[in-house]
């Protein structure tokens, strides 16, 4: 069975160049990947960003990076039996429906099928907008985590089981859908094969030199050490397509990973992309010891943020860093108590000072990000915000991400905004908002006053960041962030 796996082109919006148009490689596709080739499935991987990433077009208030259209169908074998557009990305949605106007043209008999990301909290619940992808000529969406459930697919179309194929957990059509049965547990995760990062374009990824995670290698992959989040967060889309389910990979296993791509591929920086890498302290402590244990010289960066908490105290700290973590980002939101109740979101302010104190005592670079613009959010929130971010940046935290809220589907605030046009609107600076302009001008006076304070109290740090732009080896996203925004508007000019 002729199949062909496709990752969309990255989509960025033209007036917001710093917080869109990031880069994240397709860890799920290449899970999927990986499995169907374990299975026995002859596959093809077109991924549409990374086989033309200097390569750029307009499409009204985006720019699109990568193969045309017309491009990726012509790398479509017409015989194709079944095609996989994954759904990378939320900003991406417009070039994920392009993806599928293409398969549908270039194979007219093949199977289309829209496949979630479960494991990004920019992704989207796909059974939310499922009529969009329908409309443009895609079979089924795949919900849920997908190797398993793609195999399942594809022996019910080998065997022409029409009835099996509409019994697979997380699949929907136009006209069923069934919510996903289950998740995979530690046994199952270990027992994946590593990602087929070898049907990928990974010269290209590592030629643009920027990354999500702060680049300071010339080689580097995204590693997935667990999938899944425990908590219910009101603003985010995991608690949809993860049902707070936090499932770890063994310690062994994460460091078998990293040992291998580093053999295989000479990769020496990991950046971590879980959800919540850090749950468990004692595998995070298990983590480090198996690094040192073998000797291994790699950097790892948790790049997507974990939760502060379960980093039990300095000690961990200290092994992380012995270990090679550079990079720890956290997630505290707000400064205040109220609007996390409001969230859902448990987060202890004085632990999250405490260890941001210790990173920075031991070389770990930390990033705490914040949402703005939350529903029945108050001036007093933000005040209490911007003393927390004062109080991190007392102690050393160097760098902070300031994110205008946007109601991803799948979120349990979804249904509350109103006034975009396309999903692909539906990033951190969110101008369709009526009172987007207020939280912008919060956001710009209270990323001012984090540099005047960082000058205060860190003064070699802040003059140390110029030096970093300039070498290209960055410590954090903050000096990477404008290299990214200048090459992409560059390309696009």
């Amino acid at each position: 069975m002729s199949i062909v796996l496709i990752n969309p082109n990255l989509v960025a919006q033209r007036n917001d160049p710093f917080t869109t148009g990031i880069v994240y490689m397709p860890i799920s596709l290449a899970y999927l990947a990986a499995a169907l080739r374990g299975a026995g499935h002859v596959l093809q991987v077109i991924d549409a960003y990374a086989a033309a990433p200097r390569q750029a077009r307009r499409e009204g208030n985006f720019n699109f990076y990568g193969l045309t259209e017309a491009e990726v169908a012509a790398r479509i074998p017409v015989d194709t039996r079944v095609v996989f557009v994954y759904a990378i990305n939320l900003t991406n949605h417009l070039s994920t429906l392009a993806m599928v106007r293409a398969a549908r043209v270039a194979a007219p008999a093949a199977k289309v099928v829209v496949v979630e990301n479960t494991q990004a909290v920019t992704a989207y619940a796909l059974s939310q907008v499922a009529a969009e992808f329908y409309a443009v000529g895609a079979d089924w969406v795949l919900t849920g985590e997908p190797e398993r459930r793609a195999l399942r697919l594809l022996e019910a179309l080998h065997s022409d089981d029409r009835a099996a194929l509409r019994m697979i957990d997380g699949l929907g059509g136009p006209d069923f859908y069934n919510l996903p049965a289950g998740f995979m547990d530690e046994k199952q995760l270990d027992e994946l094969p590593f990602p087929a990062w070898d049907l990928f374009p990974l010269e290209n990824y590592w030629s643009l030199q920027f990354a999500h995670g702060p680049l300071s290698a010339r080689r580097y992959l995204p590693l997935l050490t667990s999938r899944g989040c425990p908590y219910p967060c009101g603003f985010c889309v995991v608690p949809a397509t993860n049902r707070q389910k936090w499932r770890p990979r063994s310690a062994g296993n994460v460091v078998d990973e990293m040992e291998h791509f580093q053999r295989s591929l000479g990769v020496g920086e990991f950046h971590i992309e879980d959800l919540d890498p850090t749950i468990l302290d004692g595998r995070t402590r298990a983590i480090c010891a198996e690094i040192q244990r073998r000797g291994l010289q790699v950097t790892w960066k948790i790049a997507a943020g974990t939760k502060v908490e379960t980093m039990r105290d300095e000690e961990t700290i200290d092994q992380m860093a012995a270990a090679g973590c550079r990079y720890i980002s956290i997630s505290p939101e707000t400064g205040s108590p109220r609007l996390l109740k409001l969230m859902r979101k448990p987060f202890d302010l004085k632990h999250a000072v405490r260890l941001v104190e210790r990173m920075n005592q031991v070389g770990i670079c930390s990033q705490a990000c914040f949402v703005l613009g939350y529903p029945g959010e108050t001036d007093e929130d933000r005040r209490l915000t911007r003393e927390l971010v004062h109080d991190l940046t007392k102690v050393g935290v160097d760098e902070v991400a300031l994110f205008i809220i946007t109601p991803v589907p799948g979120s349990s605030i979804h249904d509350q905004f109103s006034g975009y046009q396309s999903l692909s609107e539906l990033n951190f600076s969110p101008a369709w908002r009526q009172d987007y302009a207020e939280l912008a001008r919060f956001r710009l006076r209270l990323y001012v006053s984090f540099l005047l304070w960082k000058l205060r109290y860190h003064p070699l740090k802040l003059l140390r960041q110029p030096f970093n732009f300039l070498r290209r080896r960055f410590e954090t996203k903050m000096e990477m962030v404008p290299y990214r925004a200048l090459a992409l508007r560059w390309l696009a000019r």
